[in-house]
């Protein structure tokens, strides 16, 4: 190696903090760049969806694919989540004498929170990743481009009906995750653990409200129409390729997980305060 090429091979300290700050810098804007598209994206489609709504074919099928045949895999998800729920619970009531308001643990935190993110866990995983490949797909084929030269407006025809099935289903999907998952802690519990029966729905009762019921669906469709932005958004601005795609229905389902924790920790605190401040509410609790 010469003189010449081990000098260029060589870094400064100052060279290195130039690279490490422009990187940053190059993240930061990329992301700045990602929520502003994102943005713009989603009043796009509010706009489209108040002006002109979906025509009713579109929203059929949006209905049939994201509500009837998510239908099965929430219902299966939420069962099991309520057995869980039980197995993990009740050694830790046995032990202080309290296993008969177990029933009060699992269907609490079933309702308020576990049903709806779980439910919009899925709905992002079987259908957010299928609307991106879809969309996707469309972008690296140029179908989106040919029908904005005919006319339409892909955003109204594309976006609008997938968005408003998402918005309007996702409750619906949550009440039968939530239904499953009861039937499931209450099953195992009564059956499997010898909790009884009398006991455990009095508790339970006594614990959920209406609110907490109205909480769950409530943030569910903050759920829907995030799932339903993220991932329409991600086809879009698919990159080239089979690649690109793949990429695309990764990133949507992530970029979707994250929204939904992070609308789930913001919906949990506006809610609490409203229910204190508001409505006058207590805490309450299953022991």
């Amino acid at each position: 190696m010469t003189k010449k090429s081990k000098k260029r091979s060589e870094t400064t300290p100052r060279e290195s903090f130039i690279k490490i700050v422009s990187k940053m810098g190059r993240a930061i804007a990329s992301r700045v760049s990602f929520a502003g598209n994102l943005a713009v994206f989603s009043l796009s489609t509010l706009f489209w969806l108040v002006v002109k709504g979906p025509r009713r074919e579109t929203l059929t099928r949006s209905f049939f694919n994201i509500g009837v045949l998510s239908l099965p895999v929430v219902m299966l998800t939420g069962t099991f989540i309520g057995m869980v729920l039980a197995v993990q619970a009740f050694p830790q009531f046995k032990v202080i004498g309290m296993e008969t308001r177990i029933g009060a643990a699992i269907n609490l935190s079933l309702v308020k929170e576990l049903g709806p993110v779980l439910a919009a866990t899925m709905l992002a995983g079987r259908v957010g990743s299928s609307i991106a490949a879809e969309l996707g797909t469309m972008r690296v084929t140029e179908q989106i481009d040919a029908l904005s030269s005919m006319g339409v407006n892909p955003v109204h025809y594309l976006v609008t009906p997938r968005f408003l099935a998402c918005l309007i289903l996702i409750p619906g999907l949550t009440l039968f995750a939530d239904l499953m998952g009861v039937i499931g802690g209450m099953f195992f519990s009564i059956h499997l653990l010898g909790v009884d029966w009398s006991y455990y729905w009095e508790y339970s009762r006594h614990a959920v409200g209406m609110f907490d019921i109205f909480a769950g669906m409530f943030k569910s469709v903050f759920f829907g129409g995030a799932i339903a932005l993220i991932c329409c958004h991600q086809g879009f601005r698919c990159g080239a390729g089979a690649e690109g795609v793949g990429k695309a229905a990764t990133s949507s389902f992530v970029l979707s997980f994250v929204a939904i924790l992070f609308l789930d920790l913001l919906l949990d605190v506006f809610l609490e305060q409203f229910h204190t401040l508001v409505l006058g509410g207590v805490n309450k609790s299953v022991v």
